[in-house]
């Protein structure tokens, strides 16, 4: 069943048209992944669906219920989260405040049991519970990123370049990560510059070139697809 369905979106940055025409779909507990070059739009396309930018045309639908002009904070309360690019935690608050503020779509009375989860979800934070998040190594921000967006009890869980910047070693435990989230029954959109990573990890891809979808299909045949091998996979 589809989740979420996003249907020939046209995004402007001013005069620049940097979205054109994309399409895609995620079903529920699919993990699909976008991948492309750097500025090919991918986290613009992310950005989009999350309601941080506004489509000039097309229509992004999740759950049935169409998104257009919908501020992104009912987003997040109607079952969507964005773990963005560059993690932007807050720098300056201490990790349970992070998580706290993940949560902040929730009824209290479900916050403690939330970040309880994520405490076993994430043992590391646990034991820096108390310190300034800015302070974290670059792979315990990224843990703390997903974690805060998870807190809000997501359906439908985007994340934008979970790798970047990581030492290899990390970027595998943030691809486990991923795996346990989608057995666990999050559904996951996954923007990722690492293409051989997130091809092994994805049910389906979508390849993104300057605003156009050019290619789509099951992630194992694109994996030894030779045009995406050599283009992304340095094959």
């Amino acid at each position: 069943m589809s989740l979420l369905k996003v249907d020939d979106i046209h995004v402007f940055y001013g005069a620049i048209h940097a979205i054109k025409g994309i399409s895609l779909e995620v079903n529920e507990d699919e993990i699909v992944t976008l991948i492309g070059a750097n500025g090919a739009g991918k986290s613009t396309t992310l950005n989009t669906i999350a309601g941080l930018l506004k489509p000039r045309q097309g229509t992004v639908t999740f759950d049935g219920q169409q998104l257009n002009g919908m501020p992104a904070s009912r987003i997040v309360s109607r079952g969507m989260a964005l773990c963005p690019e560059g993690r932007r935690i807050f720098q300056q608050m201490t990790v349970r405040e992070n998580l706290e503020m993940g949560g902040f779509t929730r009824p209290s009375s479900e916050i403690a049991g939330s970040m309880d989860e994520m405490f076993q979800r994430f043992p590391r934070l646990k034991e820096r519970e108390k310190q300034i998040a800015g302070t974290l190594s670059g792979g315990e921000q990224q843990m703390l990123a997903m974690a805060r967006a998870l807190m809000s009890k997501p359906r439908l869980l985007m994340l934008d370049e979970p790798s970047m910047g990581l030492a290899p070693i990390l970027v595998e435990q943030i691809f486990e990560i991923v795996r346990e989230l989608h057995g666990s029954g999050v559904t996951v959109l996954l923007v990722e510059q690492n293409a051989q990573m997130a091809l092994s990890v994805a049910d389906r891809a979508y390849v993104l070139e300057t605003g156009t979808i050019s290619m789509e299909g099951p992630a194992s045949e694109l994996l030894n697809n030779d045009q995406v091998r050599k283009a992304y996979l340095g094959s």
